[in-house]
């Protein structure tokens, strides 16, 4: 007889063809491990209740004699009910099964059933959904209830999963090692593989979660810590021997003193960069809390070791800021710098790549353009990313394809709460500016209703007549680019009724060409029109000092961080700014929102309460954010988990401990089936 391992498919299970192999597979179960570790999403309560605990349309569990013989009766086209007679707590109630005739043989009279239903108050009766308990048997107390599908029914989902269980359990392994159990008063792996699936009591299945919950968030943490001890090696990095006297000298020429938390940063990033291990970090801040300074400085320094840097914008209209900005701050150095966008072409960009691969271009701003094939750099030792959250894994791939080992940094200036930055940012450090410069005026923000706009474009006039200027956002449509435009259109036309002639209004949308937004900008910019409406186009890094005013329609279709994004485009001059948010809230969640933007201006306030009220993935933005798709463990509700477990596998990586024999099943699950941390040791 062959030997049975965890790893088996789910075909070995009997009655699992290839029909319910693809309906598996879909719900992500391939393997029998994979069936023992779907877990139930909640549990229904089974216990006995008596008929005057009950309450109309109230699902329960009730227990009586059969004192008829049961009727089947036909109804409609090929339909039939079952009605059967019981007596409880000295009542008579009809029970009534729709369509399953078969039953029929469990109601002998005299018989003992436990059945479970929905119970009607005014008929007395109760429509039968599943027969728990006949004669002496024992009444279940609970009902696991799992995330089916068309393609698969719940009782078969429960059939199979038994069936593994009780074919496999002797398999079943600790994963967690013995120390962490006893410390935290986990049960074994076997234990709560059975109490999540087949509780006896509440007790039972609270152990078993609590269990899961932890065993989950750790096998991530020691997949992210091993991940970034293996990049971390010395030989994965560069060393940039950067030179103090003129970093100093670079930043003695600032027209300002830095903050506090701007010093921090710049010492945590140099330290990185003059380690030989690789650096990965992400460096947060609020809108406005100079994390582009913290950049030209660091940068500065890696060009003083003789190394190239990369500055990857999201956006040409950013590249092209950012560009010019730099070329402003070391207009007295001698910095070459480059900007590689797609509006750069011919010969100009063939120049442009000559001079980088001969390394006579110190620094080359664009898009992610810059790692595309063609683009060859002499010696690159930093690339940094601006609002990316993070330098993917493939990106990273192609820089090693191309021979270049750089230190990356990330920036971003969506706060990252911290239960983020354990799991969707895990296997970074993190640099946080928590600190804005001296004498910026805080934006104050109201919320009007829909019906309340013409004051606002009112205020806005009187902006303007100072001198100001203002975008109005429009809507977002998330079904359609085609709608926001249409939305967008509609509204500049309002907008020019409004403020024309006496003020220029301007449209920004995203299925302009890139010259056309650029050239949009800047005119802006240089106040050639005083009002834009505009989509969320501008949400990222434009820089326009002198918008004082803001005005955003609908906005509670957007989640409080790109709010707090949107809103991060005024403020940036002398003048005091206003953000206007027009919302008809519908539901207490986006009543909370607004509420939300009114009260703080604090980007990791509004990045916190993005997130309990929207969840992680919304927050991020679901395809890029690396969040994993954790099972049970919930990183919001279960943070104090979270952050146990992260500690725990830090010390066990730090330490080698995992790799000792007593945890030799951590060792071979991580080794199994962390398909994506290959190579682990």
């Amino acid at each position: 007889m062959a030997t049975k391992h965890l790893t088996d498919p789910v075909t070995v299970l009997a009655g699992v063809g290839p029909k319910k192999e693809q309906a598996l597979k879909e719900l992500k179960i391939v393997t029998i491990d994979d069936l023992l570790h779907y877990f139930p999403f909640r549990y229904e309560d089974l216990k006995v209740k008596a008929l005057n605990e009950i309450n109309d349309q109230e699902k329960v569990t009730l227990k009586g004699v059969v004192i008829a013989p049961p009727i089947v009766s036909r109804f409609g086209r090929g339909r039939n009910r079952l009605n059967v007679r019981l007596l409880i707590d000295h009542a008579a109630i009809i029970v009534t099964f729709f369509n399953q005739p078969w039953l029929k043989d469990k109601f002998e009279t005299g018989t003992e059933v436990a059945i479970y239903g929905k119970w009607d108050a005014k008929r007395k009766s109760l429509t039968g959904m599943k027969v728990l308990a006949v004669k002496n048997e024992a009444s279940p107390q609970f009902a696991s209830i799992y995330s089916a599908s068309k393609r698969i029914r719940q009782t078969t989902l429960v059939k199979l999963i038994r069936a593994a269980y009780q074919a496999y359990a002797t398999q079943i392994t600790d994963v967690l090692p013995a120390t962490l159990q006893q410390k935290y008063r986990l049960m074994s792996e076997r234990a709560m593989i059975h109490g999540m699936h087949f509780p006896k009591t509440q007790t039972e299945a609270k152990a078993a979660r609590r269990t899961a919950i932890f065993e989950e968030f750790f096998l991530f943490q020691m997949a992210l810590q091993l991940l970034k001890k293996r990049e971390q090696a010395p030989e994965q990095g560069v060393t940039v021997h950067y030179d103090n006297q003129q970093l100093r000298q670079f930043i003695q020429t600032l027209p300002f003193e830095l903050t506090h938390a701007q010093k921090r940063v710049v010492n945590e990033i140099c330290r990185d960069l003059k380690s030989p291990y690789h650096m990965n970090r992400l460096l947060q801040g609020d809108v406005g809390s100079g994390k582009t300074i913290v950049a030209a400085i660091v940068m500065y320094a890696a060009i003083t070791a003789g190394y190239q840097v990369a500055l990857m914008a999201p956006t040409e209209i950013l590249a092209q800021q950012h560009y010019k900005n730099l070329q402003r701050v070391f207009a007295d150095f001698d910095v070459k710098i480059g900007l590689l966008t797609g509006a750069v072409k011919g010969k100009t960009r063939k120049q442009l790549l000559a001079d980088l691969a001969a390394g006579q271009i110190d620094m080359l701003i664009g898009t992610h353009a810059l790692i595309q094939t063609g683009v060859d750099f002499a010696n690159l030792g930093l690339a940094i990313t601006d609002e990316q959250h993070r330098f993917g894994v493939n990106q990273r791939r192609i820089l090693r394809e191309k021979g270049y080992q750089p230190d990356i940094l990330a920036m971003t200036a969506t706060p990252i709460p911290r239960t983020l930055a354990i799991t969707a940012f895990g296997e970074m450090d993190v640099s946080t500016i928590d600190e804005l410069p001296a004498g910026r005026i805080p934006i104050k923000t109201s919320w009007i209703r829909s019906n309340q706009v013409p004051n606002a474009l009112a205020f806005i006039q009187k902006e303007l007549a100072q001198g100001r200027q203002a975008y109005i956002v429009t809507p977002l449509i998330e079904e359609s680019e085609s709608m926001d435009l249409k939305n967008a259109q509609a509204i500049f036309e309002k907008m020019q009724a409004a403020f024309t002639p006496t003020y220029q209004v301007g449209l920004l949308h995203g299925q302009m060409k890139n010259e056309e937004k650029e050239q949009t900008m800047q005119a802006f910019k240089a106040n050639q029109f005083q009002v834009l409406v505009t989509t969320t186009v501008i949400e990222v890094g434009v820089d326009v000092p002198n918008a004082a005013a803001m005005l955003i329609f609908d906005a509670d279709r957007f989640g409080l961080s790109q709010l707090h994004q949107l809103r991060g485009r005024i403020g940036r001059g002398h003048a005091a700014s206003f953000c206007i948010l027009v919302a008809d809230p519908k539901n207490q969640n986006g009543i909370e929102r607004m509420k939300t933007m009114v009260a703080t201006t604090d980007g990791f306030q509004v990045a916190q309460k993005d997130l309990e009220l929207r969840g992680p993935g919304d927050v991020l933005g679901e395809k890029q954010s690396g969040m994993p798709e954790f099972k049970v463990a919930d990183p919001v509700a279960d943070y104090r988990a979270l952050e146990v477990a992260q500690i725990e596998a830090q010390q066990l990586v730090a330490s080698g401990a995992w790799q000792r024999p007593e945890n030799h099943g951590l060792a071979v699950y991580l080794k199994q089936y962390a398909q994506n941390y290959q190579n682990l040791d």
